[in-house]
């Protein structure tokens, strides 16, 4: 089987989860990966030295430039003649790419993959928010797949050395356009590939708060800041710091979670965590049941002195 992988990138540098998704890639077969972009021309190279890719398709073109998926899903769909199966990170673009492609291919996606199971067409994924584990089998003859890239090891992003090969597509849709974006520059890593994320609920009672004791706690472990959902809609932190099910799914090396209960929606997002500590007044918290490190105690007097200690 012939796989096509979906490059996540900003026509620089591969985002940590295009190699994530090569390993679920290569559990089906040959992996071929597609850069599509303008002026990406460094960021095939750089794909070009991921291991176990055979070759890289690079697009270069001023419509492919923001990655809009109106326009790249004929490309993809197009390269899908030589492919038996798109696969793309189960990201912001790869959930907008992928159902378009599937739609012009006429098959059903199979999304949030966790595990490729005996037989090429046969995969694990999860369903009611994480609560139980689905087996399916896909009798397409062409497969789209999207994969969560917490449940798979990255790829060595060097020893590789793929053949790139240009191709074309046919541009610009005319059907959407690419207006501006709001990038917030921080000093902080990105939640999603933070080693050590350090979380704030609805329990610290202010944006002030979560500044007085996160922050604090965060800078000294070098770590990422995410918050869940009841945090971030009381307007203590803005959206991009979500863990959960409609928000971020991570998987640190640690994962510290102060003042948050851990509802089932949270818990979706994290409990992939290599090692969770949990620090909450109310032991019956159902965040106790996943953590690995459980404190039960105020936050306002702990978390402090945990700060002073480290």
């Amino acid at each position: 089987m012939k796989t096509l992988v979906w490059v996540e990138h900003d026509n620089q540098h591969v985002a940590d989860a295009t190699l994530a998704t090569v390993t679920a890639a290569s559990q089906l077969g040959e992996v071929h990966l597609l850069v599509a972009g303008s002026g990406c021309g460094g960021v095939a190279d750089e794909a070009a030295k991921i291991e176990g890719v055979g070759k890289v398709h690079v697009a270069d073109d001023a419509a492919y430039e923001h990655h809009l998926a109106e326009n790249v899903a004929p490309l993809i769909a197009d390269l899908m003649g030589h492919h038996d199966a798109f696969v793309a990170p189960a990201t912001t673009t790869g959930k907008n790419v992928a159902p378009r492609v599937a739609a012009l291919l006429d098959v059903m996606q199979i999304s949030d993959i966790l595990s490729v199971e005996d037989g090429d067409k046969c995969f694990t994924r999860p369903i009611y928010a994480g609560n139980a584990i689905a087996t399916v089998t896909s009798s397409d003859e062409k497969l789209v797949i999207t994969v969560r890239g917490t449940a798979f090891d990255k790829a060595a992003a060097d020893g590789g050395s793929a053949e790139i090969e240009a191709v074309s597509g046919p541009g610009d849709a005319g059907l959407s356009s690419f207006v501006s974006e709001d990038i917030k520059a921080s000093d902080r890593p990105e939640l999603t590939s933070a080693k050590v994320i350090v979380s704030g609920g609805r329990a610290l009672g202010s944006a002030e708060k979560f500044e007085e004791f996160i922050t604090p706690l965060a800078d000294k472990l070098g770590a990422g800041i995410g918050a869940s959902r009841a945090a971030v809609d009381a307007g203590y932190v803005p959206n991009d710091y979500q863990v959960g099910q409609t928000g971020k799914i991570v998987a640190p090396e640690l994962y510290i979670a102060i003042g948050i209960s851990g509802a089932i929606q949270h818990l979706a997002g994290m409990k992939d965590s290599k090692t969770i500590v949990a620090i909450n007044k109310d032991e019956d918290a159902p965040i106790f049941q996943v953590a690995d490190y459980g404190l039960v105690a105020d936050l306002f007097n702990v978390v402090p002195e945990l700060t002073e200690k480290l």
